[in-house]
Protein backbone atom coordinates (compact mmCIF):
# COMPACT_ATOMS: atom_id res chain seq x y z
CA UNK A 1 0.00 0.00 0.00
CA UNK A 2 2.98 2.14 0.43
CA UNK A 3 4.26 1.85 -2.92
CA UNK A 4 1.17 2.51 -4.26
CA UNK A 5 0.81 5.95 -1.88
CA UNK A 6 4.76 6.84 -2.72
CA UNK A 7 3.74 6.40 -6.29
CA UNK A 8 0.31 8.80 -6.31
CA UNK A 9 2.46 11.35 -4.49
CA UNK A 10 5.25 11.40 -6.76
CA UNK A 11 3.38 11.80 -9.87
CA UNK A 12 4.08 15.05 -11.60
CA UNK A 13 6.23 16.30 -8.54
CA UNK A 14 8.88 18.39 -10.33
CA UNK A 15 11.26 16.99 -7.18
CA UNK A 16 10.98 13.47 -7.94
CA UNK A 17 14.02 12.05 -8.97
CA UNK A 18 14.46 8.67 -10.99
CA UNK A 19 15.87 6.96 -8.59
CA UNK A 20 12.50 7.46 -6.48
CA UNK A 21 10.71 6.58 -8.84
CA UNK A 22 11.99 2.66 -9.25
CA UNK A 23 12.33 2.93 -6.03
CA UNK A 24 8.40 3.10 -5.27
CA UNK A 25 8.00 0.55 -8.85
CA UNK A 26 10.13 -1.81 -7.17
CA UNK A 27 8.17 -1.38 -4.11
CA UNK A 28 5.21 -2.34 -5.81
CA UNK A 29 6.51 -5.06 -7.81
CA UNK A 30 7.30 -6.70 -4.63
CA UNK A 31 4.19 -6.46 -2.98
CA UNK A 32 2.26 -7.93 -6.25
CA UNK A 33 4.97 -10.43 -6.04
CA UNK A 34 4.26 -11.43 -2.65
CA UNK A 35 0.35 -11.60 -2.81
CA UNK A 36 0.16 -13.46 -5.94
CA UNK A 37 3.72 -15.69 -5.49
CA UNK A 38 3.88 -16.79 -2.05
CA UNK A 39 0.30 -18.36 -1.96
CA UNK A 40 0.95 -21.10 -5.44
CA UNK A 41 3.98 -21.48 -3.44
CA UNK A 42 2.65 -22.48 -0.69
CA UNK A 43 0.07 -24.35 -2.51
CA UNK A 44 2.42 -26.35 -4.62
CA UNK A 45 4.51 -27.13 -1.38
CA UNK A 46 1.49 -28.38 0.57
CA UNK A 47 0.05 -30.25 -3.00
CA UNK A 48 3.70 -32.24 -3.13
CA UNK A 49 4.12 -32.95 -0.16
CA UNK A 50 0.68 -34.25 0.78
CA UNK A 51 1.27 -36.26 -2.19
CA UNK A 52 4.79 -37.68 -0.85
CA UNK A 53 2.97 -38.36 2.53
CA UNK A 54 -0.29 -40.10 1.36
CA UNK A 55 2.42 -42.60 -0.60
CA UNK A 56 4.57 -43.18 2.23
CA UNK A 57 1.27 -43.82 4.65
CA UNK A 58 0.13 -47.00 1.64
CA UNK A 59 3.65 -48.09 1.80
CA UNK A 60 3.18 -48.10 5.84
CA UNK A 61 -0.11 -49.46 5.89
CA UNK A 62 1.15 -52.19 3.31
CA UNK A 63 4.36 -53.14 5.21
CA UNK A 64 3.00 -53.39 8.67
CA UNK A 65 0.94 -55.38 10.74
CA UNK A 66 -0.71 -55.99 13.84
CA UNK A 67 0.06 -58.96 16.35
CA UNK A 68 -0.94 -60.13 18.88
CA UNK A 69 2.18 -59.93 22.02
CA UNK A 70 2.17 -62.10 25.19
CA UNK A 71 4.03 -60.39 27.60
CA UNK A 72 6.84 -61.67 30.03
CA UNK A 73 7.89 -59.51 32.54
CA UNK A 74 7.43 -55.55 32.98
CA UNK A 75 10.18 -53.07 33.50
CA UNK A 76 10.25 -50.63 36.27
CA UNK A 77 12.75 -48.79 33.54
CA UNK A 78 13.39 -47.73 30.11
CA UNK A 79 15.64 -50.19 28.25
CA UNK A 80 19.15 -48.91 27.73
CA UNK A 81 19.41 -48.88 24.31
CA UNK A 82 15.89 -46.17 24.28
CA UNK A 83 16.18 -42.23 24.10
CA UNK A 84 15.97 -40.98 28.07
CA UNK A 85 14.43 -37.95 26.41
CA UNK A 86 11.44 -39.44 24.57
CA UNK A 87 11.19 -41.57 27.17
CA UNK A 88 10.27 -39.07 29.99
CA UNK A 89 8.12 -37.24 27.40
CA UNK A 90 5.94 -40.61 27.56
CA UNK A 91 5.13 -41.39 30.75
CA UNK A 92 2.07 -43.13 29.72
CA UNK A 93 4.34 -45.87 27.89
CA UNK A 94 5.29 -49.33 29.95
CA UNK A 95 8.32 -51.12 28.67
CA UNK A 96 7.48 -54.61 28.52
CA UNK A 97 10.06 -57.95 27.78
CA UNK A 98 7.12 -59.91 25.16
CA UNK A 99 7.21 -63.06 22.85
CA UNK A 100 4.77 -62.87 19.92
CA UNK A 101 4.47 -64.59 16.12
CA UNK A 102 5.09 -62.54 12.91
CA UNK A 103 3.39 -62.06 9.98
CA UNK A 104 5.28 -64.94 8.50
CA UNK A 105 5.14 -67.39 11.49
CA UNK A 106 8.76 -66.52 13.09
CA UNK A 107 8.80 -66.48 16.87
CA UNK A 108 9.88 -63.12 18.06
CA UNK A 109 10.92 -61.82 21.63
CA UNK A 110 12.94 -58.41 22.86
CA UNK A 111 11.68 -55.45 25.14
CA UNK A 112 9.00 -53.57 23.53
CA UNK A 113 7.12 -50.16 24.54
CA UNK A 114 3.06 -50.00 24.82
CA UNK A 115 0.51 -47.52 25.75
CA UNK A 116 -1.35 -50.63 27.31
CA UNK A 117 -0.89 -51.24 30.74
CA UNK A 118 -0.87 -54.93 30.74
CA UNK A 119 0.83 -57.56 33.38
CA UNK A 120 2.91 -60.52 32.81
CA UNK A 121 1.10 -63.43 30.73
CA UNK A 122 -1.33 -60.85 29.09
CA UNK A 123 -1.70 -60.00 25.04
CA UNK A 124 -1.56 -56.94 23.89
CA UNK A 125 -1.47 -55.58 20.05
CA UNK A 126 1.93 -54.90 18.69
CA UNK A 127 2.53 -53.53 15.21
CA UNK A 128 5.24 -55.39 13.37
CA UNK A 129 7.13 -54.91 9.90
CA UNK A 130 7.13 -57.48 7.26
CA UNK A 131 9.85 -59.46 9.07
CA UNK A 132 8.20 -59.40 12.60
CA UNK A 133 10.25 -56.79 13.92
CA UNK A 134 8.55 -54.03 16.13
CA UNK A 135 7.56 -51.07 14.08
CA UNK A 136 5.71 -47.74 14.70
CA UNK A 137 1.75 -47.48 14.41
CA UNK A 138 1.41 -46.29 10.08
CA UNK A 139 1.26 -42.49 9.77
CA UNK A 140 -2.34 -41.71 9.36
CA UNK A 141 -4.11 -39.57 6.49
CA UNK A 142 -4.85 -36.97 8.74
CA UNK A 143 -1.31 -36.62 9.95
CA UNK A 144 -0.28 -36.78 6.65
CA UNK A 145 -2.50 -33.98 5.72
CA UNK A 146 -1.22 -31.75 8.76
CA UNK A 147 2.30 -32.53 7.88
CA UNK A 148 1.54 -30.96 4.05
CA UNK A 149 -0.03 -27.67 5.69
CA UNK A 150 2.99 -27.36 7.34
CA UNK A 151 5.49 -27.56 4.48
CA UNK A 152 3.06 -25.82 2.44
CA UNK A 153 2.98 -22.61 4.88
CA UNK A 154 6.90 -23.31 5.33
CA UNK A 155 7.08 -22.90 1.15
CA UNK A 156 4.84 -20.11 0.93
CA UNK A 157 7.05 -18.28 3.82
CA UNK A 158 10.14 -19.43 2.07
CA UNK A 159 9.02 -17.47 -1.15
CA UNK A 160 8.00 -14.39 0.50
CA UNK A 161 11.35 -14.14 2.13
CA UNK A 162 13.45 -14.67 -0.44
CA UNK A 163 11.21 -11.87 -2.53
CA UNK A 164 11.86 -9.76 -0.10
CA UNK A 165 15.42 -10.56 0.37
CA UNK A 166 15.96 -9.17 -3.42
CA UNK A 167 13.62 -6.24 -2.86
CA UNK A 168 16.66 -5.16 -0.19
CA UNK A 169 18.94 -6.26 -2.48
CA UNK A 170 17.79 -4.25 -4.81
CA UNK A 171 17.10 -1.13 -2.75
CA UNK A 172 20.67 -1.27 -1.60
CA UNK A 173 21.83 -1.42 -5.05
CA UNK A 174 19.39 1.66 -6.06
CA UNK A 175 20.81 3.49 -2.53
CA UNK A 176 24.63 3.15 -3.69
CA UNK A 177 23.63 4.19 -6.98
CA UNK A 178 21.98 7.56 -5.52
CA UNK A 179 24.78 8.14 -3.19
CA UNK A 180 27.35 7.77 -5.51
CA UNK A 181 24.99 10.65 -7.69
CA UNK A 182 24.84 13.03 -4.87
CA UNK A 183 28.99 12.54 -4.19
CA UNK A 184 28.84 13.72 -8.08
CA UNK A 185 27.12 16.36 -7.74
CA UNK A 186 28.87 17.55 -4.66
CA UNK A 187 32.24 17.40 -6.26
CA UNK A 188 30.86 19.52 -9.22
CA UNK A 189 29.02 22.53 -6.80
CA UNK A 190 31.01 22.35 -3.90
CA UNK A 191 33.94 24.67 -4.14
CA UNK A 192 31.22 27.36 -5.42
CA UNK A 193 28.63 26.05 -2.33
CA UNK A 194 27.70 30.06 -1.39
CA UNK A 195 29.87 32.17 -3.35
CA UNK A 196 28.35 35.34 -5.25
CA UNK A 197 27.79 35.27 -8.68
CA UNK A 198 28.83 31.02 -9.00
CA UNK A 199 26.18 29.24 -10.99
CA UNK A 200 24.92 27.09 -8.11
Amino acid sequence: MRAIVGLWRWRGNPLCRRSDRREAWLALGAMILVVAVAPFAGWLGASAAHDALLDSVRTQNQARQQVWATTESVQNRAPLDSDPESAAHQPDRQHVVAHWAGPDGSSHKDTVTTREHVQPGERFRLWTDAGGMPANRPMSARTASSYAALAGLAAGTGAAGLMEAGRRLAMRQLLRRRYALWDAEWARIGPDWGRTGSNS
